[in-house]
């Protein structure tokens, strides 16, 4: 009896110190293998008279069981340890400070963008939008540009596949709105175009609102009425007074190109007005007949108005920025200042 518990807590007091399973394995070997001290007591159950076997053989096995229920529960011990150090290596702190959950905002010609909408929508303007991939007909052609004609030049177009271009200008939806809707109809069309052109003042890539109203009694002075009302609106300035110059556009007659007084320096002349005190600020006039023609209108019955406008022009002279590509160049203390 006395070398059976001997043994077992020798057993128990080896596996409380055991630090790794090569450690573990040892001890098991030693006590429970083919040649250890527990297996060897087995064995020698033969030499002992036939009425002490059982007896002693019971004791055996029993220490053998609890042994081998300690090499269990320190083989177990090992494993959360293990498996507790490698989830504290791996973990993440999530006491960090987030990253990447900045509060975007608006750019600065988005804008822009939803005030001139929500200034053509408060006087009954509905907001249409097409394909920037255009064909030549509705670039050009369905707007009294007709191949070989002078006023192709001045658009300097990025022409693709099978007569396919990239729009100049957002007219063709003005084109696209009249064969789908009948008068009268006032709608304006925002979106992007594209030039091949790129200085302070123009980039190959920028934005155009393009307004249209057509019905049985639009007039010039209607136009200037809305033109006028839209940019005291736009500058929220009261005072702002605008003129209207002489012009030329293929797809309107009488044309017009339409200025307001410097908002920088309230019409006394300064260095962004070239000291005239006026701004040059958009093209309009009145639709025409071929326009509507084409758009499958009568023209002998409706007249319309048409104006097209730069938003980022109108972008620069809100904000007080002089470089168009600034807005273009993602540089975030740019943006910033604008949200």
């Amino acid at each position: 009896m006395d070398d059976l518990e001997n043994l077992v807590n020798e057993a128990i007091a080896l596996l409380s110190d055991v630090e790794n399973v090569a450690q573990l394995e040892q001890i098991k070997v030693r006590f429970l293998g083919k040649e250890g001290e527990l297996t060897k007591l087995l064995k020698g159950l033969g030499s002992l008279p036939q009425k002490d076997r059982p007896l002693r053989g019971n004791l055996i096995n029993q220490a053998k069981k609890t042994v081998e229920d300690a090499l269990d529960r320190r083989r177990k011990y090992l494993e959360e340890q293990r498996l507790q150090s490698q989830l504290e290596e791996e973990a993440l702190d999530v006491t960090l400070p987030g990253r990447g959950l900045a509060i975007g905002g608006l750019h600065p010609v988005s804008r822009v963008l939803t005030r001139i909408e929500s200034l053509f929508r408060s006087i009954g303007f509905s907001v249409a939008s097409g394909p920037e991939i255009e064909t030549d007909f509705y670039n050009f052609t369905a707007l009294n540009i007709p191949e070989n004609h002078p006023a192709r030049a001045m658009h300097d177009t990025f022409y693709v596949d099978n007569g396919y271009l990239l729009r100049t200008h957002t007219s063709p939806v003005q084109i696209r709105y009249m064969k789908a809707h009948r008068p009268p109809l006032k709608v304006i069309a925002p979106g992007r175009v594209y030039r091949c052109d790129s200085d302070v003042t123009h980039t190959p890539m920028f934005h155009q609102v393009e307004g249209l109203w057509v019905d049985e009694e639009v007039s010039f002075s209607a136009l200037k009425g809305i033109l006028k009302d839209f940019m005291q609106n736009f500058f929220e300035r009261e005072e702002l007074s605008i003129r209207f110059r002489p012009s030329f556009f293929p797809f309107t007659e009488p044309s017009a190109e339409m200025d307001i007084s410097c908002v920088m320096c309230g019409g006394k002349g300064c260095r962004v007005c070239s000291n005239t005190g006026w701004l040059e600020v958009l093209g309009c006039g009145m639709v025409h007949p071929n326009v509507l023609k084409h758009g499958g209108i009568d023209h002998e019955k409706y007249t319309g108005l048409a104006f097209g406008l730069g938003v980022e022009r109108l972008a620069m002279l809100r904000y007080g920025v002089n470089d168009l590509r600034l807005f273009f160049e993602n540089d975030l203390r740019f943006l910033e200042q604008f949200n």
